[in-house]
């Protein structure tokens, strides 16, 4: 599926004809803002910057940016676009992204990698889902990404209903930076990609990857986020 924007075509939602991936009442509609802990992007209903729980135990990200819920319709869309063979709909989730991404105002000089896949992984998809959000991103942005940087060693099982401290445990040893382009994020703020976080185990094993080869900082820019 391909998009031209500004002529008509569906809405990804509603499947009414318009000018745009998404039509103006189905933003309204699905992907309002919410308020969000700073640090883990998990819903808050009053007006502070961090929940209790990152204030007890940091994580290793900065700052996550989150553009959507993982529910209906988004999280159908996801499936598509991870499960399905559905690239085309990188597009879209790189556009929602990237609005709420310039809405915080990122680090004008930082990298931006995808969560690796495993190569048995990778193989079974034929590509990597965070990497093609990450590059039309990166574009939109002007910035530099680079999918070979952060490696991922081990094909991890999957981590759905997986509570946090076993997705941790899963993740520990799960991620490397190439030996030869540790230069390219030493001293960098890097921004890490992916489609959809849960309990963020998985960003959590990137970002202390990263740290350990001498990133200055790491946030994670993700889709959807699962409440």
């Amino acid at each position: 599926m391909r998009w031209l924007t500004g002529w008509p075509q569906p809405c990804a939602v509603c499947r009414r004809w318009q000018a745009d991936r998404v039509c103006a009442d189905c933003l309204a509609c699905f992907a309002r803002p919410v308020h969000r802990c700073l640090r883990c992007a998990m819903p808050l209903a009053a007006e502070t910057p961090i929940c209790g729980a990152c204030l007890r135990q940091p994580p290793s990200v900065e700052r996550t940016i989150v553009a959507l819920h993982y529910r209906a319709p988004w999280d159908g869309l996801i499936a598509g676009f991870k499960f399905h063979r559905r690239p085309g709909l990188a597009a879209l989730l790189a556009e929602r992204l990237h609005a709420a991404v310039i809405a915080e105002r990122p680090p004008g000089d930082c990298i931006i990698l995808p969560v690796p896949l495993a190569e048995a992984r990778l193989c079974e998809r034929s590509y990597n889902q965070a990497w093609e959000v990450a590059r039309r991103l990166a574009r939109r942005l002007h910035l530099p990404a680079d999918a070979q940087t952060l490696l991922r060693l081990q094909n991890t099982p999957h981590q759905v209903g997986l509570p946090r401290q076993q997705r941790l445990a899963n993740v520990a040893q799960a991620f490397a930076v190439d030996p030869l382009r540790r230069t390219r994020v030493a001293g960098r703020h890097v921004a890490v990609v992916d489609d959809v976080m849960t309990t963020g185990a998985t960003i959590e094993g990137a970002a202390r990857t990263l740290l350990q080869a001498g990133a200055a900082s790491v946030q994670a820019w993700v889709v959807a986020r699962a409440d």
